[in-house]
């Protein structure tokens, strides 16, 4: 079976209660889930969270809560690897057979139902780990810079002072949207952005990391924008 698992905890520091937040009609969670749902690739949609509001909330919109988050895991440090190998592992001790997992973000609103589907079509295409959503930069990173200490500019890559936008190599970034992989590559903590994964590409209008207040009021007016255009539902 397949198995989505949404991570949800409860304490975030930025945007408090940013999980279940209000976003444009409905907590911010129910997005994940309502794409989680409409896509027809999941057996189980699965939030793992410490916190019970979110539990409440995320039951009322049709995901499962089959366990607490252990408080090891709950933590600013925990890592999204381990709290989804916690997830595989709890179903495996429960006797599920679980064959691709996809975690999902909690605030990832403008997920597609074909993005997860080119997913699990990518990690199925070959002999990968993981496949997940990726876009491009807006700029091309070979000529970035940074300020110095005395006030100036150094460029990271020198070597690309001359060179053209059109030469260079595109660069990609993670979308932070959805991570398909094998229940033994989340198990054994094998790191995602590496050589045996494969990248969902995403276009960059369609994607907003939501970690802010400007996050969140930048994400709000694009999905407007998106709704008007009925690029999504």
């Amino acid at each position: 079976m397949n198995i989505a698992i949404i991570p949800a905890r409860g304490g975030s520091k930025r945007i408090p209660r940013k999980n279940i937040n209000e976003f444009c009609g409905k907590p911010m969670i129910a997005w994940s889930i309502e794409v989680a749902k409409a896509s027809g690739l999941f057996d189980r949609i699965i939030v793992s969270t410490d916190d019970i509001e979110i539990v409440e909330v995320a039951k009322h919109w049709g995901a499962e809560v089959p366990f607490m988050r252990p408080s090891e895991l709950s933590n600013d440090y925990a890592g999204t690897t381990e709290v989804v190998a916690h997830a595989i592992q709890w179903c495996l001790d429960h006797g599920l057979s679980v064959e691709a997992v996809c975690c999902i973000y909690a605030t990832a609103p403008f997920i597609h139902v074909s993005d997860l589907k080119r997913g699990l079509d990518a990690l199925e295409g070959g002999e990968w780990a993981y496949a997940f959503s990726v876009t491009n930069f807006a700029a091309p990173i070979f000529r970035s810079f940074k300020q110095t200490a005395s006030g100036g500019i150094e460029m990271f890559f020198p070597e690309y002072f001359s060179s053209r936008s059109q030469d260079l190599p595109t660069a990609l970034h993670d979308a932070g949207q959805f991570y398909w992989g094998r229940p033994s590559a989340w198990l054994k903590g094998i790191r995602i952005f590496d050589y045996h994964s494969v990248p969902v590409i995403i276009p960059s209008w369609r994607v907003q990391d939501i970690d802010t207040p400007d996050d969140w009021l930048r994400a709000e007016l694009m999905h407007e924008i998106l709704i008007k255009s009925k690029t999504i539902n």
